[in-house]
């Protein structure tokens, strides 16, 4: 089991206190899933990764490649040209992600219509019998 340097306590998700927890959080929220996925294909800029991940608000993705730099997954890089040029790269530990994220991806985009038939039968079951029709 690996200890965690900080605290010198086994690493374990499950504790509240751990600081697992909250790397767990980071990777396994949709934006990161998304950014880690997309910087896969290669060095991305701002622009790109907003254009390339539909409906993430600049206030989103903004904070999700910070927390991603900060737990040293991604590297950013700024150019010194007017404007100035940024560009986000996975590091060696980001693309170690690449194997379960890539496998989530996937697995939700094979039984997306297993989910959806099973979300319209729950959806139906909490319908109420229409009066008069019990």
């Amino acid at each position: 089991m690996t200890t965690v340097e900080s605290s010198g306590l086994p690493a374990d998700v499950y504790s509240a206190k751990c600081p697992t927890r909250q790397v767990l959080d980071h990777i396994s929220g949709k934006w990161t899933v998304l950014v880690v996925d997309s910087l896969l294909e290669g060095t991305m800029r701002y622009t790109e990764l907003s254009r390339r991940i539909e409906g993430v608000s600049q206030k989103m993705l903004t904070q999700t490649l910070r927390a991603l730099e900060a737990d040293g997954f991604v590297t950013r890089t700024v150019h010194p040209t007017i404007p100035p040029r940024v560009e986000y790269t996975l590091t060696d530990l980001g693309r170690g992600l690449a194997e379960p994220i890539t496998a989530l991806r996937r697995w939700t985009e094979t039984h997306i219509n297993e989910i959806e038939r099973a979300r319209a039968r729950f959806a139906k079951a909490q319908d109420p019998a229409p009066p008069g029709r019990a």
